[in-house]
């Protein structure tokens, strides 16, 4: 059943995307990640334009990840102070992203940025992710193995600290922030919701313990890119409603599965799977930008057509 999307200008079949969102919305229940580090190079694939993806995806990101709440809040596995913390951060960073986004734009470059943002970022978190939880995986299965308190880092000597409970912490509120701010630039260039950088941030900078980390990421990620949208939606006009609702729909499903399946799963299997994940994405993206495409001159196809 083909669909034709207004803002893309391309038609695609809507249960391919319903598909899609379904998939998506299972990765952010299981991983405590928006989902859009996958979805929109997923959305370039079957030829959304970069522009339209990003925007758009951070539409569906606010959904999944609200589903994806609601069932973490229920097991009170939600950090709200933590979360509050690093929404100050991830707002002020949105608006600066969304203005480096539309200077992009005017010069033409923004495709460009967003391909190459996504490479570096999956390719240096995926490998990062995936040796740590190979290494984690090595100390479970070793008999009596005690698992190591965690150290004060040079995060716990930092000015204005702050108590969360739910996580256990007494830290300084500047890391958090910092955090914030660089996930809501990158909610803005990449359409992500940032949990692929959130989550091991606040596992190994802010020493989060892993059960509280995804609920308060996800419960972060609605606020930042629903934001996003918002500003995208103003500015670029570049949000296709009718891409956002078959999305929306396939990743509410998908994050209430991806939350039961993560129960079941150990903490150092869900990482590896989702650092594969990363690499595998990553890989596909560098191919698609050093190969050369099928048209190159696919642009100026202005008074033949």
């Amino acid at each position: 059943m083909q669909i034709y999307l207004p803002i893309a200008e391309v038609s695609v079949n809507a249960f391919l995307l319903l598909g899609l969102g379904g998939l998506v919305g299972i990765l952010s229940g299981m991983f405590g990640v928006g989902g859009g580090f996958l979805m929109t190079p997923l959305l370039f694939f079957i030829g959304i334009p970069p522009a339209v993806a990003v925007a758009t995806e951070a539409n569906q990101i606010v959904a999944s990840s609200f589903s994806g709440v609601l069932a973490h809040f229920k097991r009170r596995t939600v950090d709200f102070r933590m979360g509050g913390v690093l929404l100050v951060g991830g707002l002020i960073g949105a608006a600066l992203g969304v203005q480096l986004f539309n200077a992009l734009k005017e010069i033409g470059q923004v495709d460009l940025l967003v391909t190459l943002s996504y490479v570096v970022f999956l390719g240096i978190i995926g490998g990062l992710m995936f040796i740590e939880s190979l290494r984690a995986l090595m100390r479970s299965k070793k008999p009596g193995a005690v698992p190591k308190r965690r150290k004060h880092n040079w995060v716990h000597n930092l000015p204005f600290k702050m108590k969360f409970r739910t996580s256990g912490l007494y830290i300084s509120v500047i890391p958090p922030i910092m955090v914030g701010v660089l996930v809501g630039i990158l909610a803005a260039i990449m359409g992500v919701g940032g949990g692929f950088i959130m989550v091991p941030a606040m596992i190994y900078i802010l020493g989060m313990p892993t059960k509280v980390v995804v609920g308060t990421s996800l419960f972060q990620i609605i606020f930042v890119t629903a934001f996003t949208t918002l500003l995208h939606a103003t500015t670029n006009q570049t949000v296709d409603m009718a891409l956002a609702v078959l999305l929306l729909i396939g990743g509410v499903i998908g994050a209430q599965i991806g939350t039961r399946i993560g129960l079941k799963l150990k903490a150092e299997q869900l990482r590896i799977l989702l650092a594969v994940l990363v690499l595998a994405v990553c890989g596909k993206l560098a191919l698609d930008l050093l190969l050369q495409p099928s048209e190159l001159y696919s642009l100026g196809t202005g008074g033949g057509h």
